[in-house]
């Protein structure tokens, strides 16, 4: 089932492969809610991911070494996963290299999809999931 609107959780410092990705998603017809500015100390942002994550249907997780340093990041999983409405909607996207579990040790038990490699790649594979077919760019 295709999403009404996904919550991209991801560190500030991914900034460049997050709108990228968003950019894509978009661009097949997918909702994404993602903060595009560094919240850190920002009450008034804290209360925007707190608006999109209630309202959002799908919950998408950048992971690498600076997600799994970011105390942003670990929250908004942490409410995912208490979530019943995300049940099988939580997907881990693998940018770099981490050593995940440190956001959760429940994780390692979600489909995680790969853009270490090839980003086309990795859209084609997160597109599957909704039955989309992924249009890359000529």
């Amino acid at each position: 089932m295709q999403p009404n609107e996904i919550f991209l959780s991801h560190a500030s410092r991914d900034q460049e492969f997050v709108s990228k990705l968003a950019d894509e998603l978009r661009r097949h017809g997918i909702p994404i809610w993602y903060s595009k500015i560094n919240i850190l100390g920002a009450q008034q942002w804290h209360d925007e991911i707190g608006h999109a994550l209630k309202r959002c249907d799908w919950f998408l997780i950048v992971l690498s070494p600076n997600s799994i340093e970011s105390m942003w990041v670990k929250r908004e999983l942490v409410f995912a996963l208490q979530q019943n409405r995300f049940e099988d909607k939580i997907v881990p996207i693998i940018y770099q290299t981490c050593d995940y579990e440190k956001l959760s040790w429940v994780l390692p038990s979600f489909q995680m999809i790969d853009f270490q490699n090839n980003f086309n790649d990795g859209c084609r594979t997160l597109l599957r999931l909704w039955g989309i077919s992924y249009q890359s760019i000529l």
